[in-house]
């Protein structure tokens, strides 16, 4: 029986120099690692950038095949609260690494879901026990993580990956698997990616499952998310100003709901990327914007998404016929 093995962790670097862009971090953490003289690290920045690659990295370029003795991994997000602290990142702290290094690593992966409780209690436990324990933190928005938190921390921004860097990880991919793919897949997934290599790999694996050739409709079938060009037919109905043209755009709306079974956030934030396209007026486009993002609240608070959807497709209609005057 072959087993089955997640892309993203397949293809998960193990050597700093492997890692995809962020040369700026890279840089400042092999001084570190030169030194051997590691601070407490707060690694920040849009998901799947590399924040917990290279805090494993770290990890087995100072403690080598041993590393998971002096290594206390932990999602944050699933354990939150303040018992976490005082249990089981004190204990593991207080005692000191095994080896030639002076100090154990807690790596905390999405830091910024922990209470303000917690964070208080972290940022005493990171003071106590700073002689035998370094912590890198991980998180999206360094905004939620407490000052004394971030003044203890050497901070290090992760930027989103430009494309030059995602079609990189993808040609990784490719050549590993043996697939074939087009351009526009390509295209397909930088666009749904938003930077986000986790979600590359998965896109990949996913459709691959399906072929070995990996065209675009696969991938936005895979990714459960419409076209952008069927999006930006239904908006442009819409602009007809017309009855019809408005009926038209709603039965492309009831198609990609009900048919389709897409969901309503994901179809709002195509509409949004397809407004931006569109060649009308800057007050009218202004106009579609603010819309588009009421209409988003709307569905995020509760709001069923396909009368929300048609009600922001008749939003739309009005402004196409203020145009059309």
């Amino acid at each position: 029986m072959t087993e089955f093995v997640i892309w993203a962790e397949k293809y998960r670097p193990n050597r700093i120099d492997d890692l995809i862009d962020q040369e700026h971090v890279k840089e400042r953490v092999k001084m570190f690692l030169k030194e051997k003289n590691l601070p407490h690290m707060l690694f920040t920045g849009p998901p799947g950038t590399g924040k917990t690659t290279l805090a494993l990295i770290i990890a087995k370029e100072i403690y080598g095949e041993n590393w998971k003795a002096n290594v206390l991994e932990l999602n944050a997000s699933d354990e939150r609260g303040i018992d976490v602290i005082r249990g089981k990142v004190k204990e593991f702290a207080r005692t000191k690494a095994i080896g030639d290094f002076p100090f154990k690593i807690i790596i905390m992966d999405e830091a910024d879901a922990l209470t303000q409780e917690a964070q208080q209690a972290l940022r005493r436990t990171m003071e106590d026990f700073s002689s035998v324990t370094r912590f890198i933190l991980c998180c999206n928005y360094s905004s939620k993580i407490i000052e004394p938190i971030q003044s203890r921390c050497a901070v290090f921004r992760f930027k989103a990956l430009p494309e030059k860097a995602q079609r990189e990880f993808i040609d990784r991919i490719v050549k590993g698997e043996n697939l074939e793919i087009d351009e526009k897949a390509i295209e397909a997934i930088i666009n749904i990616a938003e930077g986000d290599l986790r979600k590359v790999a998965n896109l990949l694996q996913a459709a691959a499952s399906i072929s070995k050739k990996i065209t675009a409709d696969m991938i936005y079938e895979v990714a459960s998310l419409a076209k952008p060009k069927e999006v930006e037919e239904m908006l442009n109905l819409a602009l007809s100003g017309t009855i019809e043209g408005f009926n038209k755009a709603r039965e492309k709306l009831i198609y990609f709901i009900v048919k389709e079974g897409l969901a309503g956030e994901d179809l709002i934030k195509e509409i949004y990327r397809q407004a931006l396209k569109l060649n009308i007026q800057d007050d009218k486009k202004i106009e579609l914007i603010e819309k588009i993002g009421e209409y988003e609240f709307r569905i995020n608070e509760g709001g069923d998404a396909l009368i929300q959807l048609t009600a922001l497709l008749a939003q739309i209609a009005l402004i196409g016929k203020s145009i059309k005057k």
